[in-house]
């Protein structure tokens, strides 16, 4: 059994058990939450439900397990022969979600 789910803005394809890295939400570590807008879902393998945009009724249960900073990614602009450099760094904010079941 799977679903595609739609959070922060990108799509995650996921199981039961599975722990995925999305943007941040705003959810207390160790609790549960409820994702529901879910692109597709599938009871078995050949039997898959699509949505238009979303497949009513249907939701992911899943444990927020940790809330964390990424590593730090380097943002270097420099124009040749004018002496401009400017250096920046950025850390995303991401959640640490575990799915703990899909309600079709």
């Amino acid at each position: 059994m799977f679903a595609v789910i739609e959070t922060g803005g990108k799509q995650y394809k996921v199981e039961e058990g599975d722990t995925i890295f999305v943007e941040k939400i705003n959810a207390e570590e160790g609790s549960e939450i409820s994702l529901d807008k879910v692109l597709a879902v599938s009871a078995q393998d050949s039997d898959v439900k699509f949505g238009a945009p979303y497949v009513e009724g249907s939701s992911v249960r899943a444990t927020v397990v940790k809330q964390g900073k990424g590593n730090k990614i380097r943002i270097i602009k420099h124009k040749a022969k004018k002496g401009y450099r400017k250096r920046q760094g950025h850390r995303q904010l991401y959640t640490k979600l575990t799915i703990n079941k899909i309600e079709a």
